[in-house]
């Protein structure tokens, strides 16, 4: 009997210890360190200063906040809301939780208003849950839809603020816990009303879908090690390509979390009006097709049609082959070229300058990049570019070692946060259009008409901008996201499960844009790309006729364009 309640004892003391949270102490320094990485690393310290009085280092009232939570997840609410306060698509808290909670349906802002523009049948049978695609969402849990867009857009942060809300949207009825921290915490269902397109509000109980296991947290008595570079690790670097490599990447970290239709899909969110206006597929019904494409007749003109999903090709020299080969058929087959990039989710920011080669055929200026020269990277590019010599590499792998790594160096003497803009992807920022080997030019030379949108991400801001930039052909649509950096991830925290996004560097276009909305800058950051013909994909009645509208305003448009420029 003694021994059954030494065990019970030495259990309960277990289970006890477990369940405590993170001193307050461990919090504190979690969160200086969270602070920390961007007071090193972050490459938009002044700039979200500028535009938004946002300081990173002014961490008391964060202090403040972290001292008066009450358990973890409280604490990793904390972190969410400090690292979306910059309004950085490429930076956000995030946990190492697989768990997740559906209703079985999703929103998006259509004509200001969230419309429902996808349902999965198998969670939600017709016969129990009869609204269809295009019925509006009123409230979840008696809290109206227009409440729970601003408290979600913590959770949502983009660099436009309608990416941020179209996110947040998602985020209503999609949750993950590595992004919404209190995401467990739901109950077994949901009361949601909608609104019916015959105007009558209709209440259901739907219940939450989740899977997954919930994060568990507790009191750690040690700390973790921290996922960082180390100037040991750049030194014994056998590859010399390795920190390029590291510094060409811009992408979206958490795509599979995103939930936004179309996102990073191959196939285009139109795909299903195309045969109205006598579209020939040609590529995109192959596995091996990285690309989309076709032809549209459209009264006398034939129209050529590529879509570019995203800029990380499983092979890049494979994709641009087929780039290539696509082009010279369009080329001799067409009397212009239409370049979808709506929902792209950006990737390589080497293989987007090698698309614009493609696409414009004459010497333009390549996006630039203001790298944060702090001392590992600074060591890392001095290393690599040593290591580029011994290995007799390329003179213009050499060249842009040599060039980088001393703006690095005198940045960071300087104490400047960035330095000025350098070239990545080649020795120059001036870039020649693709040849052949003969040296014939093998870019696209028609009139060529680029669509844009508001999750045009990344890679798909600088290649827009570029285009923009050398006055090759029109862009149309809306304002690119404004994820204008490079970027990484680091372990957030020594005692605590978190992770962050970080932006490592700016992008900078060739020229200044002014806009209404933000001072005149080359800084692709939050400005994004703006069209020269805007045009607005998501309203309710491109949502019910499958982009029917748009496609066909694009056509007239894409005509006008050939017509005034061949």
């Amino acid at each position: 009997m003694k021994q059954r309640i030494l065990i019970l004892i030495l259990v309960l003391t277990a289970s006890g210890l477990f369940a405590q949270n993170l001193t307050p102490t461990q919090k504190d320094s979690d969160f200086r360190y969270l602070a920390s990485l961007y007071s090193t690393y972050y490459s938009g310290y002044d700039w979200k200063k500028q535009l938004f009085g946002f300081d990173a280092l002014n961490l008391k009232p964060w202090l403040d906040r972290v001292k008066a939570s009450s358990t973890d997840l409280d604490f990793y609410e904390v972190c969410v809301e400090y690292v979306a306060s910059l309004n950085d698509t490429h930076d956000a808290f995030s946990l190492p939780s697989d768990f997740f909670a559906q209703l079985g349906f999703v929103t998006d802002v259509y004509d200001d208003v969230l419309l429902i523009d996808s349902l999965n049948r198998t969670l939600l049978p017709e016969a129990t849950f009869p609204f269809v695609i295009g019925d509006e969402l009123v409230s979840v849990d008696s809290i109206p839809v227009e409440q729970l867009l601003k408290d979600f857009a913590k959770y949502a942060s983009q660099g436009n603020p309608l990416s941020t809300k179209r996110l947040a949207a998602q985020r209503i009825t999609r949750r993950p816990q590595s992004l919404m921290p209190h995401a467990a915490d739901l109950g077994s269902s949901a009361n949601v009303v909608i609104r019916r397109q015959n105007g009558n509000l209709e209440t259901y109980s739907i219940p939450w879908v989740k899977t997954g296991t919930p994060l568990q947290v507790g009191r750690v008595p040690s700390l973790k090690p921290g996922r960082t570079e180390s100037a040991a690790q750049v030194a014994n670097e056998t590859d010399y390509m390795a920190e390029l490599e590291k510094a060409r990447f811009s992408g979206v970290l958490r795509v599979e979390d995103l939930g936004l239709n179309g996102y990073g899909s191959r196939t285009p969110i139109f795909v299903n009006a195309l045969p109205a206006l006598k579209f020939t597929r040609r590529l995109g019904g192959a596995a091996a097709d990285f690309f989309y494409s076709g032809t549209f007749q459209f009264e006398e003109l034939t129209i050529g049609y590529i879509r570019i999903p995203n800029y990380s090709p499983a092979s890049q020299p494979v994709a641009l082959l087929q780039l290539e080969q696509e082009l010279a058929y369009l080329s001799a087959n067409t009397d212009g070229l239409i370049v979808d990039e709506m929902r792209n989710t950006g990737g390589s920011l080497c293989f987007g300058q090698e698309v614009a080669r493609r696409l414009i055929p004459y010497r333009f200026q390549a996006t630039g990049f203001a790298l944060r020269p702090y001392w590992t990277r600074i060591l890392g590019f001095y290393n690599s570019m040593i290591l580029a010599k011994a290995n007799n590499a390329p003179q213009e792998v050499i060249q842009q070692y040599e060039q980088n790594y001393k703006e690095m160096l005198a940045a960071n003497q300087q104490g400047r946060l960035v330095t000025n803009p350098l070239p990545l992807c080649s020795a120059s920022l001036t870039r020649d259009p693709a040849t052949d080997p003969s040296g014939k030019v093998i870019a696209y030379q028609k009139p060529l008409v680029m669509l844009i949108d508001e999750f045009s991400t990344s890679t798909a801001d600088s290649v827009p901008s570029m285009l923009q930039d050398a006055r090759r052909g029109v862009l149309y649509g809306m304002r690119t996201n404004g994820a204008g950096g490079n970027n990484t991830s680091f372990d957030a925290g020594p005692y605590s499960e978190g992770f962050t996004g970080m932006t490592l560097a700016l992008q900078v276009r060739a020229n200044y844009f002014g806009t209404s909305d933000y001072p005149a800058t080359a800084i692709l950051e939050n400005v994004g790309v703006r069209p020269d013909f805007e045009a607005k994909y998501m309203t309710k009645e491109n949502l019910l006729q499958s982009g029917l509208p748009f496609l066909t305003q694009l056509m007239y448009h894409a005509a006008y364009v050939i017509r005034n420029q061949r």
